[in-house]
Formats: C-alpha cells, sequence, structure tokens
C-alpha cells in the first residue's frame, strides 16, 4: 500500500529551513558584518546589507510600489545563519503581492538599491525610517 507523500512533499518545500553555519549546506549564508558607523549588521551570502523599515510591523510589510522599487525584498527558500545566532529569530511572510520575505524577529528584511557593493551601508537612516539591523538590540526600543 503506497501513502501519499504530496502533502509532506509539499510543506517541506514551502517551509524557510535555517541551519548552523557549520552544517553542510549549499545555500545562502547570511553573517553579521562591522562598522564603525553602523555597528554589527546582518547581510547577505554576498555581504550585501540588509535593512528593516520602522512603519513595518512584526509579520507585515508596509513597504510597496516605487518603496519596493529603491527597498526589494529579501528572500531565500534556505540559508544558513552564524553559530551565534538563534534560527528561531528567522522566519517569513506572504507579502499582499504575493512574495515572500524573510523577517528577523518578525520584521521584513530588505535591500537598499543604492547599495551597489559588498559592504555598502548608504541605506541607513534614510529618511530617518530604514536602518541596519543590528542583531544585538533588535527591533531598537
Amino acid at each position: 500500500m503506497k501513502k501519499n507523500l504530496y502533502p509532506i512533499l509539499l510543506a517541506a518545500l514551502l517551509t524557510a529551513v535555517s541551519t548552523p553555519a557549520d552544517a553542510k549546506c549549499p545555500k545562502a549564508q547570511l553573517t553579521v558584518e562591522q562598522k564603525a558607523e553602523t555597528g554589527a549588521y546582518l547581510a547577505d551570502e554576498n555581504a550585501m546589507t540588509l535593512y528593516w523599515f520602522t512603519k513595518d510591523s512584526p509579520g507585515s510589510s508596509s513597504c510597496t510600489g516605487p518603496c519596493e522599487e529603491k527597498w526589494p525584498v529579501y528572500y531565500r527558500d534556505v540559508f544558513r545563519i552564524p553559530k551565534s545566532m538563534n534560527g528561531s529569530d528567522f522566519g517569513s511572510i506572504l507579502r499582499n503581492d504575493g512574495k515572500k520575505q524573510l523577517t528577523f524577529r518578525g520584521y521584513p528584511l530588505y535591500y537598499w538599491a543604492g547599495d551597489k557593493k559588498a559592504g555598502d551601508t548608504g541605506g541607513q537612516g534614510v529618511n530617518n525610517v530604514w536602518f541596519v539591523v543590528n542583531p544585538d538590540n533588535f527591533p531598537p526600543k
């Protein structure tokens, strides 16, 4: 008698997975970078800075349309995290436009279109509502 594995396989494909940095995984690696101007901040596998938007709330993105052109969403199905971080801090949301977006402690993560190379942090403080994600004190009180 064959079991229907479709629901199990579908659930596995739709679930974001985080693994410790020392696990053998050829996927994206989140890192924590450091700069004097910003302090510690999250970055993607290419050392591109990740940001958060103060107008967002946990589990919900307020950045749509023209905003999203300047602040593209960050999402990976599978990713590794630094050993110093907790996998339960990461999750994902399904945005109103149907795109998935990775979250950190509930808040959606973004890139800044103005950052052109690894280590750029040009989005820090834009309009006093966009900031790097410092995992040591996030979300700020």
